[in-house]
């Protein structure tokens, strides 16, 4: 098999696509033949070594992929059986999608939704399916199309596009924010009502603005999402799901106990496996699979590694697929 491998050897981080026996694959109770893996933001930085994301070498990069079953210890999956996998340390710990076969616990899949091929679903990955966990956040906490605006940060990437798509099917009223103005009509064509230059949010917050957001999905953190949390309305959210911009929160609590707007955080990796298939039945009817197309790159596995570094330099929009079946 063929995959992407990153080693760390004395201290020289480096990331090569390799060839193999999957005899070499660590322990779990199926395998998988991948067809498709996507390229995210934490894929970016593992292969680049820009963050210590990696835990363990040598280690195959790719946090999702989706898949058909080709050998299985496990009651709950068989051979043929069409599977999807997004986190649970797999391409931090465990070796991951970037690569044509995997193996991994049983527990970490999911039976793909016959709505999806498997590139539709790595289309979506693990940025789309954190969006529509993010979507699944604000509905929860009762907000409604007719409540008012929902800013979207970070708009252009895999998250914020997916997110705009989903919440202007759905009605609601999308404004988006990004540091690529030049992406205002792909962004219109995803259904954003506005565009906001990131600059407008990202100096220091003061303890509350003006009241304008029903409910907030934020990838950036730190100044973007304190300047989000002050100026949104009585009684909103903030679904916060990335640290694009940075780890820290230079807030004032101010929003939370003056406004009662709740700040929820959105957790991907781990999430139970019930949230999990919600969140992709919800996808199956909830997004446009023709705009889904319109935000999707195809790229090879051998493409991965150079296409990591325009990942975290800001100059991919939308999803990059990777097809890793030969």
């Amino acid at each position: 098999m063929k995959a992407l491998l990153i080693e760390n050897n004395n201290n020289v981080y480096q990331t090569e696509l390799k060839e193999f026996d999957d005899s070499l694959l660590p322990e779990g109770n199926v395998m998988v033949e991948v067809e498709y893996s996507g390229l995210n933001y934490k894929d970016a930085l593992a292969i680049t070594g820009k963050s210590p994301v990696v835990r363990q070498f040598p280690m195959v990069p790719g946090i999702d992929f989706a898949g058909k079953v080709i050998q299985s210890d496990s009651d709950k999956f068989k051979e043929g059986d069409t599977v999807v996998l997004n986190g649970w340390g797999v391409g931090e710990r465990h070796w991951g999608g970037l690569g044509q076969r995997a193996r991994v616990n049983a527990d970490w899949l999911i039976p793909l939704p016959s709505a999806f091929t498997t590139r539709q679903a790595m289309a979506i990955g693990t940025a789309g399916y954190t969006a529509m966990l993010c979507v699944l956040e604000l509905e929860k906490h009762g907000v409604k199309p007719d409540d008012g605006e929902i800013l979207v940060t970070g708009a252009a990437g895999g998250v914020g596009s997916v997110a705009i798509a989903l919440l202007a099917k759905l009605g609601y009223q999308v404004m988006a924010l990004t540091g690529r103005p030049s992406e205002a009509d792909y962004l219109k064509s995803l259904g954003t009502q506005g565009i906001i230059d990131r600059s407008e949010m990202s100096e220091p917050s003061r303890p509350l603005g003006k009241e304008r957001w029903a409910g907030v999905i934020d990838v950036v953190g730190s100044h973007v999402l304190a300047n989000a949390c002050a100026t949104t309305k009585y009684g909103g959210i903030v679904a916060a799901c990335g640290l694009a911009g940075g780890m820290d929160l230079p807030g004032s609590v101010a929003p939370f106990i003056l406004r009662g707007v709740k700040l929820a955080g959105v957790d991907s990796v781990m999430c139970p496996y019930e949230k999990r298939l919600e969140a992709w039945t919800r996808l199956a009817t909830d997004l446009d699979l023709e705009l889904l197309e319109s935000l999707t790159t195809d790229i090879q596995l051998e493409d991965a590694i150079e296409k990591s570094k325009a990942l975290l330099a800001g100059e991919i929009r939308g999803r990059l697929v990777v097809k890793t079946s030969s």
